[in-house]
């Protein structure tokens, strides 16, 4: 952490200059001494980096930002907030994995004291110095091995264990969650010996039930989107319960939240109704899509289902508080038709159980991207190939 970033002319400079293209900072000479053009074109890209996904680090004069790897790894302030909810009034909570401590100070917020763990000492000192900036004086950090410290600890001595182990190890990625670090599945007894709960950031892509499987007593599994986007899986695992887990869709989007919880046992139980495209047309959210909550939603909102496997529903009536995109149904044609007459020359186009893929079907039909009208190829209950041409409501 070189200092001289934080003395006054060079924090005006970057406020003036932050802007600007890092790139064309970076070839420039630096006016001071004490700082390089790279370090100036660093924390521009910082301030660039974090004006959406950490707008309370970005409207803070003084903020010290790390190396862009920490800012892509980070959480957003939105998924940040999600996990502040799940911790009570005055808990004492350990974060093992802390990174650039977005989920350690909003942590922070509700509990008496988080320890913040982080094995790179620059990046323990950064956080140490923006939390004093940030005005969260219970972020303890500590420049270590999170696990580590946590064998040394006594029993009980934590309320909250939040880790987040890293996907990439020897700069490999890894996919399965035993081959991650630290390996949670391996330290599940470390843990409950010292915390009666675990919160674990999981990669999006992480098949859930094989998860679940691996882990001891998973009472929630959050899937959380932002803009139809999927961000996060969290695992609560709460020591000595036995019930099963429930799993909880959460979709962030213009400032608004949605959530549906059910379970597998409920999900499978549930038998879909299969209908032909009534007046409205719903797309999940990929929260909703991702937690497995294919048949569930439709019984929730009394929909029925185009086809078995093309998870796009129907009704005859408005649902306007569906979590997804809601459309209204113009018409139906097949898609045989669109070879002798393709009335298209703008759409935004989606599949659904479908044999082409988007590009595939632009250049063969030369149907541009965009416009008011979206069309989505997809198979009905008859499996017949169909476009339903719609305008999207919400």
């Amino acid at each position: 952490m070189n200092k001289h970033i934080l003395e006054k002319d060079v924090q005006l400079y970057i406020k003036a200059n932050r802007e600007k293209s890092p790139a064309e900072i970076a070839l420039k000479k630096s006016p001071f001494t004490h700082v390089s053009s790279a370090e100036l074109a660093s924390q521009i890209d910082g301030w660039q980096r974090s004006v959406k996904k950490l707008p309370t680090w970005a409207n803070s004069d003084g903020i010290y930002y790390p190396d862009k790897i920490n800012l892509e790894q980070c959480s957003s302030e939105h998924t940040a907030l999600i996990k502040q909810t799940f911790i009570a009034k005055g808990s004492r909570v350990i974060d093992l994995t802390g990174g650039f401590s977005v989920d350690s100070c909003y942590l922070a917020q509700e509990a008496k004291e988080v320890i913040h763990c982080e094995i790179n000492e620059k990046l323990s000192e950064i956080v140490s110095y923006n939390a004093s900036i940030l005005r969260v004086p219970n972020l303890v950090c500590k420049a270590c091995d999170g696990i580590e410290l946590l064998k040394n600890c006594p029993d009980n001595s934590y309320d909250y264990i939040y880790v987040d182990p890293s996907r990439r190890v020897s700069l490999t990625k890894v996919f399965l969650l035993e081959d991650c670090e630290p390996n949670i599945v391996a330290n599940q007894d470390l843990f409950f010996r010292k915390s009666k709960f675990i919160i674990s950031k999981l990669s999006p892509l992480l098949d859930i039930s094989t998860a679940i499987s691996s882990l001891n007593h998973v009472r929630y599994v959050y899937v959380i989107s932002l803009d139809n986007d999927c961000k996060e899986l969290l695992f609560i695992q709460e020591r000595g319960y036995i019930g099963e887990t429930k799993i909880r869709a959460i979709r962030l989007f213009a400032d608004q939240l949605q959530s549906f919880e059910f379970t597998y046992s409920e999900e499978r139980a549930t038998l879909s109704r299969f209908l032909m495209p009534q007046y409205y047309l719903y797309d999940p959210d990929v929260a909703i899509t991702k937690a497995g909550a294919f048949k569930s939603i439709g019984k929730a909102y009394g929909l029925g289902k185009i086809h078995q496997h093309a998870h796009l529903y129907t009704s005859e009536l408005l649902q306007p508080d569906f979590p997804g995109r809601i459309f209204k149904i113009e018409q139906i044609l097949p898609y045989s038709a669109l070879k002798k007459n393709n009335p298209y020359k703008q759409a935004n186009i989606s599949i659904r159980n479908f044999p082409e893929k988007v590009e595939v079907i632009r250049k063969k039909h030369k149907i541009k991207d965009g416009g008011k009208i979206y069309l989505f190829f997809t198979t009905d209950i008859n499996n017949n190939l169909i476009i339903i041409e719609s305008s999207r409501i919400q």
